[in-house]
């Protein structure tokens, strides 16, 4: 029996797609494990990449789109549109016997698979370029990439069904290109059968009807002749319009081209206003400042983090301007919820509990505060993965492996500085100040962090100098049930009224006007006698605020407001501090914002980054 086979443009483009699946679905599934309740994937460690992740997904998303067009010109070109026509006889053969009902079943699976494929780009280009990168479109890119894999599946075995191994072995057997038969002209098969049924003329009748010129004419002139195939047509016919594929290779190369050219050319900028030392903005939360009311924010929404409704996802405003000497930048942002407990103690009959969950791992999800977090570069990559942030439990084999199951941040070769600002809504905040911090190169781990009681951070590190908060608790405490707090409230009952209404419910937001921090003056330390006066179900801070910021930590002072459903941030910092740990403010600075809602390290991202542009 003669090896059955395939054209040789099919075989091509088929192997070019499966690998180019692959490395999307493994480095997909790597970038997955980032994302809120799937660290289940970490199953799969051992066989998903680490060093390169981001930009391998994003390179075989574009050799995929690039793929998906040149097949869909190949089909059209070569006259193979007959194998996916899904036409009112192909559904019913749906209805047919087993082996039409197959090939029917076949068809409907291929056009499945055409519009799962078109699902999981548009969608992962809508979350790749910020175009509606909200939660339902994230929802959109998972499930289509799983839907993808079970049609694939599918597809194999329908082809299985039709012929065995023989039907398989097609996609390694390539051969060159038959044309399909020309299709059938309706009026010219009536034509044909009106000429077949007439009577025979004489002779001499015909040579009297006609002249002599006309004999040398067809006899039906006025006939079209059979259409031609574009395979069959003289060798005059240039090249790109005799092969199919080649023309389908140089369309796809144009489209991925124009990718690329939208891609380089449509960064978000963000412009630095320059304005005079005059109208400088009051830090103080309010929007409302003249210099904000003239400034057009940029608008990006912020995906894959944890919380905010169930949603993960914020969309986040930002402003900018400078005086020469300062540079003042406005972040607000939606949080369906003011977040200020973080970490607090409730007492109970047999002592002080902290409340947590997820703490002991360094991944709180409850009882945190909210945050936000600015980072700038001036290293100019798109893409932040694999160069400030390594995923998978254990990025770095001679450093201890994560705790959360997720990766590590820390700089790769050539980044550089990597200035980041972490804003905690009680922790610093609310006395005024943003936790100035960087990313390094990887730090040696502590004894604890060795010993797996501390979660090891890579290279994230705060800048020199010390900060005015600190916790209610000795660390390890979440391990243990019961615990001795730091210190006490003097006045428990005015502690109480300080608080607000107190609900212990992670998603109910503190009123107006409460805090949930002490200070070393409303406070004093643990003492059995002191203890006794608070009574039992008494909830009370879990984070002391004494002294100021200081060094190169206390660089960045800022105000906050929150007021329907929206934070709002008022931040300073120096143009230039002339600090190696920090990014002097200048156009060619690449920025990156994160939101926080009551999570500990689950935050909001975008994929590109905005770019400054300072007047």
């Amino acid at each position: 029996m003669k090896d059955r086979r395939t054209d040789f443009g099919t075989v091509m483009l088929h192997w070019l797609f499966a690998a180019g699946l692959g490395v999307a679905f493994v480095t997909g599934l790597r970038m997955a494990t980032e994302a809120p309740n799937r660290q289940w994937l970490n199953f799969l460690d051992a066989v998903l990449p680490r060093a390169n992740v981001w930009v391998p997904h994003m390179q075989a998303a574009l050799l995929l789109a690039a793929l998906s067009l040149a097949y869909a010109v190949y089909l059209v070109r070569s006259g193979l549109t007959v194998r996916v026509r899904l036409d009112r006889v192909r559904l019913r053969g749906l209805f047919g016997n087993a082996q039409v009902r197959l090939r029917a079943l076949n068809t409907v699976l291929t056009w499945a698979l055409f519009a799962t494929v078109l699902a999981l780009l548009t969608s992962g280009g809508m979350l790749y370029f910020g175009l509606f990168a909200g939660h339902p479109v994230a929802m959109l890119h998972w499930y289509a990439t799983w839907s993808l894999t079970a049609l694939v599946a599918l597809h194999v075995l329908a082809h299985a069904r039709l012929g065995g191994l023989a039907q398989l072995l097609r996609i390694f057997r390539p051969s060159r290109l038959s044309p399909p038969p020309p299709p059938l002209d309706a009026a010219t098969l009536l034509a044909m059968l009106a000429e077949r049924s007439a009577p025979p003329q004489a002779e001499a009748a015909r040579e009297e009807t006609h002249a002599p010129e006309a004999r040398l004419q067809p006899d039906h002139p006025s006939e079209a002749p059979w259409p031609v195939h574009p395979l069959r047509r003289g060798q005059r016919r240039a090249t790109l319009e005799a092969n199919p594929l080649v023309v389908a290779a140089a369309v796809a190369m144009t489209g991925a081209s124009l990718l690329v050219a939208s891609d380089r050319l449509g960064v978000d900028r963000l412009r630095v206003h320059r304005i005079a030392s005059s109208d400088t903005p009051l830090l103080d939360g309010d929007t409302s400042d003249r210099v904000w009311r003239n400034i057009r924010p940029v608008t990006l929404t912020t995906h894959h983090g944890d919380n905010f409704d169930g949603k993960g996802e914020a969309r986040i405003d930002i402003r900018a301007a400078h005086d020469g000497t300062w540079a003042y930048f406005l972040f607000t942002w939606d949080d369906p919820t003011r977040s200020l407990k973080h970490l607090p103690l409730l007492k109970e009959a047999d002592g002080w509990h902290l409340l947590h969950n997820g703490l002991e791992n360094g991944d709180e999800r409850d009882f945190n505060e909210d945050k936000f977090s600015v980072l700038f570069t001036r290293a100019d990559v798109t893409i932040g993965g694999d160069r400030t942030f390594h995923a998978s439990p254990r990025p770095l084999a001679d450093r201890p492996a994560t705790m959360t199951g997720r990766g590590l941040h820390y700089t790769a070769d050539g980044i550089g500085a990597v200035d980041v600002w972490l804003w905690k809504a009680t922790s610093g905040g609310a006395a005024g100040w943003i936790d100035d911090g960087h990313f390094g190169p990887p730090l040696p781990p502590t004894p604890q962090q060795e010993r797996g009681l501390a979660p090891y951070k890579g290279g994230y590190a705060p800048d020199p100098g010390s900060a005015s908060h600190s916790d209610n608790f000795v660390a390890g405490a979440a391990a243990d049930r019961t615990l001795v707090p730091r210190r006490l409230p003097r006045d428990p009952a005015a502690m109480k009224e300080a608080m607000g209404d107190i609900h212990l419910d992670p998603d109910h937001g503190e009123s107006a006007g409460s805090r949930w921090y002490m200070s070393e003056v409303e406070s004093l330390p643990f003492a059995p006698e002191l203890d006794a006066r608070v009574p039992v179900g008494s909830v009370i801070p879990g984070v002391i605020v004494s002294g100021e910021y200081s060094g190169d930590r206390a660089d960045v002072r800022c105000a906050s407001r929150w007021a329907a459903g929206r934070w709002s941030l008022e931040v300073a910092r120096r143009v230039d501090t002339a600090s190696s740990y920090d990014v002097a403010i200048g156009s060619g600075v690449f920025m990156r914002v994160a939101a926080f809602d009551h999570s500990q390290i689950r935050h909001t991202r975008h994929v590109r980054p905005i770019r400054l542009e300072v007047e």
